[in-house]
């Protein structure tokens, strides 16, 4: 989509595969001491060598430290982190662990709807019961507190519901969520005994005036004891959103908040068995200790940074205001991540010809578009959606004058398509 990888991060890992580029002129320094440092802590000083030691104790000491500063000081763990193959794999290792039939009942899970669809696929591998609740549309996506709790108590008459998923920033929303929200958030979880699990992958991700990330630990921990010594919590990050954007090299982690250490031991057990590639390791590292300020590469990494992030908040706003402007597509603030959620109507006639042809509405709608336009896009219903409600997903990475003409096509292929099935 044509975002550049971040110049540091990638002069660090090619030293580290290729150690004569230390010799290199062409490469800064701090990027080779780094390489030096990295190259000392790794097993026999190559990243060809399995590296268990260096994903079990070298690397959760980074990511610890990490999160001390993230929060503003408050404690993290390193034997509390966990490093996981992406977040994909993150998910389903934590998720797996809650699940167990008790009394005739299956385990449920409650995530959001609409929400991330690799959800629905570990919740049935794990064997557990997917329990929906809706994200407020006419508020932003927001989580609405009325709603969980009757999506709640409904699912105790089938299952036994034991952990709450909040995606923040929201794929595919773009909701990024504020400081109150995520306090009701705590306490339904604390009244209600339930575990929350906060998947924060596109933390790095906010770009709208007035949004800030505040992060579910860093919130528990600012209410008080009687939340932070009682809500158990589990949190997610990844290196594959934001400005690092490398989703090729497979890495994420865990945090876990008032876990039983016997869990977290077979969680580490486990870790045993699948620990990322050592590239990925070392991305992560460097993603959660970027260059400080007065190291050659501060200036030039923090540029990019900051050019990655303003040209995602321009392309969101363009694919806001360009999807507004069509009659019967609303689009609602995109605050970070990197996807637009738009509703969309969709005519009864077409409604009826799509369950004609055992289709989703949306579906319909996607299919038609792509077979006129080359356009894809990812139906609503993929993601979950208010039922009598049409979506569609679309990323906005497209650089700006492609993204225009991509945004255009949908605009004028949605009104002939309301023309045509009116």
């Amino acid at each position: 989509m044509g975002q550049k990888p971040m110049t540091f991060i990638r002069q660090v890992c090619a030293i580290c595969a290729y150690p004569e580029l230390l010799n290199s002129a062409s490469l800064p320094e701090d990027a080779k001491q780094r390489a030096r440092d990295i190259l000392k802590n790794v097993a026999g000083g190559t990243i060809g060598a399995y590296n268990v030691e260096y994903s079990v104790f070298d690397l959760p000491e980074k990511m610890a430290k990490y999160i001390e500063r993230r929060d503003g000081g408050i404690p993290s763990r390193a034997s509390n982190v966990i490093i996981s193959v992406g977040a994909s794999r993150a998910i389903l290792s934590a998720l797996s662990m809650v699940i167990v039939e008790e009394e005739g009942k299956k385990t449920g899970v409650m995530i959001s709807t609409p929400r991330w669809p690799g959800y629905m696929d570990a919740i049935k591998w794990i064997g557990a019961v997917e329990v929906e609740y809706y994200l407020n549309e006419e508020n932003g996506w927001t989580p609405n507190m009325q709603e969980i709790r009757r999506a709640l108590y409904e699912a105790r008459t089938h299952c036994n519901p034991k952990v709450l998923c909040i995606e923040n920033p929201g794929n595919p929303t773009g909701c990024v969520q504020n400081r109150e929200c995520i306090e009701e958030v705590i306490r339904l979880a604390a009244e209600e005994n339930l575990l929350l699990f906060a998947d924060e992958v596109y933390q790095d991700t906010v770009f709208a005036p007035g949004c800030y990330f505040h992060s579910f630990k860093k919130v528990l921990f600012e209410m008080g004891p009687e939340y932070s010594e009682n809500v158990q919590l589990i949190s997610i990050h990844s290196i594959s959103k934001g400005h690092t954007a490398e989703a090729g090299m497979r890495c994420g982690y865990l945090e876990f908040v008032n876990i039983e250490e016997a869990v977290l031991e077979c969680l580490h057990l486990s870790a045993f068995f699948g620990h990322p590639p050592v590239l990925g390791m070392i991305v992560m590292g460097l993603m959660l200790d970027p260059p400080m300020p007065g190291e050659p590469s501060y200036d030039n990494f923090m540029a990019e940074k900051q050019e990655t992030l303003n040209n995602l908040a321009v392309k969101a706003r363009l694919t806001e205001e360009m999807l507004n402007q069509a009659p019967g597509i609303h689009c609602n603030p995109i605050q970070g991540a990197i996807h637009a959620f738009p509703r969309i109507e969709i005519p009864d006639k077409a409604v009826k010809v799509a369950q004609a042809q055992g289709l989703e509405p949306d579906v319909f709608f996607c299919r038609k578009l792509l077979d006129e336009t080359g356009i894809i896009l990812v139906p609503g219903s993929a993601f979950g959606q208010l039922p009598g409600t049409h979506h569609f997903r679309l990323p906005f990475l497209d650089p700006v004058e492609k993204l225009k003409t991509i945004l255009t096509s949908i605009k004028d292929y949605h009104r002939k398509f309301q023309q045509e099935y009116s």
